[in-house]
């Protein structure tokens, strides 16, 4: 899968692409991240990609054109081979929640255009015209869309073949539409790793007989008990 962000602070990804199962996921070649700095794609001296809001306001919007150009230029595929799909997001607190099942939906994506917002927002014309999906991570306002566009790269990217060490570990993870589909709870049981006794505010805590059995009928039924 390839993943093109549009950003005017392409270097905020830098250390993001560079480490982890993100790093080693490009390495594979499972994915493709390139950023693309906007302001290439305007002309004059000050590389402006905002302008004040027809009608007053405060605050800057971000300009349709030089967003246009940018989609248009990164998104080739699609244009010379009808079995590429791409699709094309835009970041805004105004956007759709974000949530796994639109992850899964996502992956099957040869191509996502990240389109990352900034200022007071983004011309409308992107959203009508030019955006597939209005994307939010939460009800909150974030200065832009870069640290959304890290949520929706690492929860798709982990949904591919081979991205992930076991790909078995993902089909019964929190919020998993394969779990919902099942008719159970959404989140997944507690876990737990040696040691098995430790002291903790000086409690003795332990980890749950039952884990330690043995018996995999009885830590299946444990485990869906304790779903949340």
């Amino acid at each position: 899968m390839r993943f093109d962000i549009i950003t005017i602070f392409p270097k905020i990804f830098d250390s993001f692409l560079k480490e982890a199962l993100i790093a080693r996921a490009q390495k594979k070649k499972i994915i493709q991240i390139n950023t693309h700095n906007l302001r290439h794609w305007v002309t004059d001296r000050h590389k402006t990609v905002d302008d004040r809001p027809y009608g007053g306001g405060a605050g800057m919007v971000m300009m349709v054109e030089p967003i246009s150009k940018a989609v248009k230029a990164v998104k080739p595929y699609s244009r010379k081979a009808l079995w590429f799909k791409s699709r094309v997001i835009l970041f805004s607190p105004r956007g759709k929640l974000f949530t796994q099942k639109d992850a899964e939906r996502l992956s099957k994506y040869d191509q996502l255009i990240l389109i990352c917002g900034r200022y007071e927002g983004v011309d409308e014309r992107v959203i009508k015209y030019i955006a597939d999906d209005e994307i939010s991570i939460g009800d909150y306002v974030l200065f832009g869309g870069e640290v959304p566009a890290m949520v929706v790269i690492e929860a798709v990217s982990r949904l591919l073949p081979g991205a992930v060490g076991k790909q078995a570990s993902i089909k019964d993870e929190s919020f998993s539409h394969r779990l919902l589909e099942a008719g159970k709870f959404d989140k997944e049981y507690p876990h737990y790793t040696r040691p098995e006794i430790l002291k903790i505010n000086g409690k003795r805590v332990r980890v749950p007989k039952v884990l330690l059995s043995g018996n995999h009928a009885e830590i299946e039924a444990w485990r869906a008990k304790h779903r949340k």
